[in-house]
């Protein structure tokens, strides 16, 4: 019996994938359809797989005619571009075979359609037969999400070494039109800032050379050129699962072009692992995988591609063991005291924070081994004994015995040259034996692709987690990468290092989240530098910027809401004001609560109000917290647009709804574009037929139709003043 209900089960898995991705003959070909969107890959009569459409479901452009390529030309429009013969794309594999030849020619020699980790998948497998290298274009298809993950993964099964100088996770041809490119830009302090900029002949490349994405998150949105419709409109989107050095390369060809195929178009996306100063040595039997690159498509405009992401992220990215669980409440001690801490004045901290409803004690830096300034100390990961004589485990009793969970910051990855560990192993670092060590922020940075380093790594991380209940770790990175050298390195690992660096970046994490499953683990990069699908598939949260300055938060939080969902994206409640306004405790925690919350002031020093505030504020919070971190978010007022800004989160059942809303500066009625534009706020997601209750206006209710399609009067006035407005689905 139970071998039947299994087998009935494969049978009913088949024919749902059998769905979603199709393989026909003559021509070979696939055809992979998600819930708004189609792809078309078929094998062009030179041997090579080729990319016919990927767009809106509908009837393809005829294309059998564009597969009968010319012998002596051959296909130059391929599903996986390589340097070798013409080729026109921006390539994703680029070789050195051991005689030579930098001419590849990769010709398809197999596929199978099969489950890949409970999704439905396609393997396409590629073949070089006269060297021996074999390339396998990975699909792993989420239909109700409209996304596909893609990858390589390349064998060398010949009997010499094969130098790759270049392996992308995947290309992507889009169909024949003009597009706008929207990226996410910045610097410290001023993360996710979105630019839109029309694609034009060339190639427009996002890349990252120094291990931090302060400047660019690895994530680009494509639409029709002109297109500005925050409701609907076809959008591609792509995210890499890379946390290193990447680049994402957005090449088009000039119209006029007639060798692509008219199904294809002439705009390309190819992204995967930065290259650059980099070659990776793959001896016989020897196989490299590249990272994922996430591509999909939307045809209700950019909170739709960004609600696809965020829901893919939260369902299948995240760790598992949190994946569902809504994020604690946090208090982080660092605008409290810096590096000047010891336990009674933590404590201190933490009975404050337990009256107003933390859930989670954070202690930040200066807790460690010679730590009084950023000038010593990091690499000796024991608790100072002049402010911790015993330990961290008293402070960590009584933290608990508060009732709240206790965590922990570090930053792993750097060392002083002050430091023991430097001392004793100065040749642990990146360096150059005849080159300057150029120091950031007073730190070096370990070389971990060096295995005694991650060694050493790992054993006090779990040294420190095992002997005290800490239940969260703040993971910081805080410094760009500068002379990668690797003096002890076998020449042929020389530059491969970066790549080797995050391989064993990304398996120290994996290796302590299975130690102790239990531990939260947030992502943090001088702020918001390495937010991005690689390491959330390890920690469960973003520190998404330092700047906590609210109205800087507002642009910063609107752009990380492009990409990753709210239940990764932390924001403290601080005593910090970069702009001198005149900032109310309720406008700074209506603007936190956009995500994750924390409070990070000197909360000892609050007035009894601001305390009152605080609690009440907490409150609501935890009372929306599951529609906030859970929810989908609908960005409604942009305030890169105006100085009204509003954002709404839908409960995944659609029964209740959040409105927050934000005015800056007040401007005087009629004054600007802005003001008049903006004196409505219409809501999405919502049911058209039922009606819905407002908070604060208890006795009116609207329909959903009516709240989206006539909408609200803009509800608040006066400058740096917020509102949340709680929508509930009344019952019939």
């Amino acid at each position: 019996m139970r071998w039947t209900i299994l087998a009935a089960l494969f049978l009913f898995v088949s024919a749902a994938h059998s769905q979603v991705i199709q393989e026909q003959n003559n021509p070979k070909r696939w055809t992979i359809t998600t819930s708004h969107s189609q792809q078309i890959i078929a094998v062009a009569s030179d041997g090579i797989p080729v990319p016919i459409y990927y767009g809106p479901i509908g009837e393809p452009p005829p294309y059998a005619s564009e597969l009968k390529v010319n012998p002596k030309v051959g296909s130059e429009v391929r599903e996986v571009p390589f340097r070798g013969g013409f080729d026109h794309q921006v390539p994703a594999i680029e070789v050195v075979y051991a005689d030579g030849t930098r001419d590849c020619n990769l010709i398809y020699d197999s596929a199978q359609i099969a489950d890949i980790d409970g999704q439905p998948g396609l393997q396409i497998h590629l073949k070089d037969s006269e060297y021996g290298l074999e390339v396998t274009a990975n699909y792993r298809v989420f239909p109700d999400q409209d996304i596909t993950e893609r990858w390589l993964t390349i064998t060398n099964h010949g009997n010499a070494a094969i130098t790759l100088e270049n392996a992308q996770s995947a290309s992507v041809e889009l169909p024949s039109g003009e597009y706008d490119l929207t990226q996410l830009a910045g610097e410290w302090a001023h993360e996710f800032t979105p630019f839109t900029s029309r694609i034009t002949p060339g190639v427009k490349t996002i890349q990252v050379r120094d291990f931090q994405g302060l400047n660019n998150p690895p994530w680009v949105a494509i639409r029709p050129a002109g297109e500005r419709n925050q409701n609907s409109g076809n959008v591609y989107f792509a995210a890499l699962h890379y946390s290193g050095n990447w680049r994402l390369d957005v090449a088009k060809t000039f119209p006029g072009d007639r060798n692509r195929f008219a199904g294809a178009g002439d705009v390309q996306i190819v992204g995967g692992i930065n290259f650059w100063d980099t070659a990776l040595a793959l001896k016989p039997g020897e196989t490299f995988t590249t990272p994922k690159m996430t591509v999909g498509f939307a045809t209700d405009s950019m909170d739709g591609a960004a609600n696809r992401l965020q829901q893919y992220t939260r369902k299948y990215v995240l760790p598992a063991h949190f994946r569902d669980a809504l994020r604690p409440v946090i208090y982080n001690s660092w605008y409290a005291t810096v590096f000047n801490v010891n336990e009674a004045q933590q404590l201190a901290l933490a009975k404050v924070a337990k009256q107003i409803g933390v859930e989670l004690f954070v202690m930040d830096d200066g807790w460690f081994k010679g730590r009084t300034t950023d000038h010593a100390g990091l690499g000796d990961w024991t608790p100072d004994p002049q402010k911790f004589p015993h330990g961290l485990q008293p402070l960590i009793k009584q933290i608990n015995d508060l009732g709240m969970d206790y965590g922990l910051w570090v930053e792993p990855e750097m060392v002083n040259p002050d430091s023991d560990l430097y001392r004793a192993h100065p040749d642990w670092v990146f360096y150059y034996p005849k080159r300057e060590r150029h120091e950031q922020r007073n730190q070096l940075m370990l070389n971990m692709a060096r295995e005694d380093v991650y060694q050493y790594t790992l054993g006090w991380m779990s040294k420190l987690l095992s002997e005290n209940n800490i239940r969260f770790i703040k993971w910081d990175h805080n410094r760009a990468l500068s002379e990668p050298g690797w003096p002890d390195a076998p020449p042929d690992q020389q530059r491969a290092v970066r790549i080797l660096y995050m391989q064993n970046l990304y398996r120290l994490i994996d290796t302590l989240r299975a130690k102790f499953p239990d531990v939260l683990f947030e992502d943090c990069a001088s702020g918001g530098a390495r937010a991005d699908l690689g390491m959330l598939e390890r920690t469960d949260q973003v520190w998404a910027s330092d700047n906590t300055n609210p109205d800087d938060r507002l642009f910063i939080q609107w752009g990380y809401l492009s990409m990753l969902p709210a239940n990764t994206m932390v924001s403290w409640v601080t005593d910090e004001d970069w702009h001198r306004g005149p900032l109310s405790m309720n406008y700074r925690f209506a603007v936190s609560m956009q995500g994750v919350l924390g409070v990070g002031g000197n909360i000892t020093k609050w007035p009894a109000e601001d305390l009152k505030t605080a609690a009440r504020m907490i409150s609501l919070y935890k009372e929306i917290r599951p529609i906030i971190q859970h929810g989908s978010v609908y960005r409604l007022i942009s305030p890169f647009d105006s100085n009204r800004v509003a954002l709404e989160y839908v409960a995944q059942d659609g029964s209740q709804a959040v409105l927050f809303c934000y005015t800056l500066e007040d401007d005087m009625a009629g004054s600007r574009q802005s003001e008049r534009v903006h004196r409505t706020v219409y809501l999405r997601g919502l049911d058209p037929n039922a009606q819905y209750t407002l908070s604060g206006q208890p006795h009116q209710t609207l329909t959903g139709q009516s709240l989206m399609n006539v909408g609200i009067p803009w509800p608040i006035f006066g400058d740096y003043n917020s509102r949340i407005i709680r929508l509930t689905k009344v019952d019939k």
